[in-house]
């Protein structure tokens, strides 16, 4: 593979990792503002300027063309990056724990909602000239394993068991935290080994970063209002806001379709100690 070839991982890399649609805009905010909390005012951060994505560079899209990885090589430590490769697709140099300290921070998605959001993200980038593409086909192929970077399900497995067995090297975390944002952010910096002194807490930083990542804080920035597309982008920074919601596949999904996502997933995580709920 060409991440084996022309990537070369450093032991204080952090990747943001999550399979397509699961919470990867949010993650990146909040990643990158926990590591560069002393680095900028929240009065004028990054954040209010840039689209995410624009600040945790998006590992596949470095390692393909001339299978040059210069633009990341070049970043400073700690280099945060994203991806959303499963983790059985990372050379055993990143993965081993006895031999690399790069960190994974994982999110994942009640697989209902993923659907819905990936079908309207589906037909937000399709085509002018093809009808729209069908709930009822998006759900026939997601429900079937069809999807970007393998079946959803085994994606999350992929990393959910590497927590369990390298619990200093890989961090899973559910969409649905976002409820309580305090805890998750705690939680991560704990993980990435810069937790929040208690000075940080007088200060009320976790709850900036709160502030800072919300949806409804991000979607507001003019920059992630732009519907801008181009051929060598076409995505536009507003392609990556919709309702950042949790349920909101109960205003799409007929129960059929639920009770089917729901029992393949019952089945797949069954004895792994992994549940949404």
């Amino acid at each position: 593979m060409l991440i084996d070839d022309h990537f070369n991982p450093r032991p204080t890399d952090i990747i943001v990792a999550t399979s397509p649609k699961c919470g990867t805009t949010w993650l990146r905010a909040l990643v990158f503002s926990i590591i560069n909390r002393n680095s900028f005012d929240f009065n004028n951060h990054p954040l209010s300027k840039a689209n995410p994505r624009d600040l945790v560079h998006f590992l596949e899209a470095h390692i393909r063309g001339d299978r040059s990885t210069v633009s990341i090589d070049g970043l400073l430590s700690p280099r945060l990056l994203s991806t959303h490769l499963p983790y059985s697709l990372f050379p055993k140099c990143m993965t081993d724990d006895a031999s690399s300290a790069c960190r994974f921070v994982y999110i994942c998605r009640d697989p209902k909602d993923v659907l819905v959001s990936k079908w309207h993200f589906a037909n937000k980038l399709r085509p002018k000239e093809l009808p729209p593409l069908p709930l009822e086909e998006a759900f026939e192929l997601f429900s079937n394993g069809v999807s970007h970077y393998g079946p959803f399900w085994d994606h999350v497995l992929g990393y959910w068991k590497a927590s369990g067995e390298w619990p200093k090297k890989v961090l899973c975390l559910k969409y649905e935290d976002v409820k309580e944002p305090s805890g998750c952010v705690r939680k991560v910096a704990e993980f990435l080994g810069v937790p929040f002194s208690p000075e940080e807490e007088k200060k009320w930083i976790v709850e900036e970063i709160v502030k800072l990542c919300s949806f409804e804080s991000l979607s507001n920035q003019d920059v992630n209002k732009s519907d801008t597309r181009s051929g060598e982008n076409p995505m536009s920074n507003s392609d990556f806001f919709r309702k950042g919601e949790v349920g909101d596949w109960v205003n799409h999904l007929s129960p059929q379709m639920s009770e089917i996502l729901d029992k393949i997933t019952e089945q797949k995580f069954q004895g792994t100690g992994f549940s949404f709920h």
